[in-house]
């Protein structure tokens, strides 16, 4: 299937690590022009290290902090005029806050609709004019699959993830004149730093495989994830071969979601 992503201009925040380093080297592979951002420089460096050493090529790297209005819009501005356009927009930044309603400060709550919210806000506003001008584009806003039925004890995340997905859907009506599609991507358990960090502090007697694959992770398919998965259907989203797909949610948990 060509995925037609060819010379693309593709922005990602969150970018070093996890699933937004996992899907810019995929489109990088793919020939797509990408830049992410992040606020470790030194992560930023290492992960466009990393992708030139597997593809031979370069990514642009911006050290910013996308719960601040200016830094999303400058990011979006530097990336757009190093490459000429843009797009394809990933909002990818975030971090898993949970814990009981009760325990959370008003700084808190302000902090993560900051990062989860507000965020893919202000990179949207700042990357939709540079869309229009390449006739169409593509956004995709990564949430959580706790966003459609929360757990106890899963706030503030689970909330600002919800209206991650009420903005996608809002934004899809909006955009579709334009061409401009939008969707989101629903994550359960994925490999990542905070996993592992489960995995070492309460299992460490265990293989990865075997941390993976146990029952009390609850997962129909028998493992959790890795970031390349959900790198591929990212990538599938914000392709040509998904071009009649707008507003819509894709869980990417191994089946482990209680909602479509």
């Amino acid at each position: 299937m060509d995925l037609n992503l060819k010379n693309k201009i593709a922005v990602i925040t969150g970018g070093s690590k996890g699933i937004g380093f996992a899907t810019a080297l995929m489109l990088v592979k793919e020939g797509a022009n990408v830049a992410i951002c992040g606020r470790d420089r030194n992560k930023l460096k290492e992960a466009a290290a990393l992708i030139k050493e597997e593809t031979g090529k370069e990514i642009y790297i911006s050290a910013k902090d996308v719960s601040i209005k200016q830094d999303c819009e400058d990011f979006i501005q530097e990336a757009a005029e190093h490459f000429g356009g843009l797009d394809i927009l990933i909002n990818n930044a975030g971090k898993s806050e949970a814990m009981p309603f009760e325990m959370i400060s008003a700084e808190l709550w302000k902090q993560d609709l900051d990062l989860k919210l507000f965020a893919a806000i202000n990179c949207a506003n700042a990357a939709i004019p540079y869309m229009r001008e390449r006739g169409g584009g593509s956004i995709v806003n990564v949430t959580a699959t706790m966003a459609k039925t929360a757990p106890a004890s899963s706030l503030p995340t689970s909330v600002s993830r919800a209206a991650g997905m009420t903005l996608t859907n809002a934004m899809s009506k909006d955009l579709g004149k334009d061409r401009i599609r939008v969707n989101t991507v629903c994550i359960g358990l994925i490999r990542s730093e905070q996993i592992e960090k489960m995995w070492q502090s309460g299992h460490s007697h265990l293989s990865w495989e075997e941390f993976s694959g146990l029952s009390e992770h609850n997962i129909p398919l028998g493992r959790i994830g890795e970031a390349k998965e959900a790198a591929n259907v990212i990538t599938f989203l914000v392709s040509d071969a998904a071009s009649y797909i707008t507003g819509t949610s894709v869980n990417i948990d191994g089946g482990k979601g209680e909602a479509l």
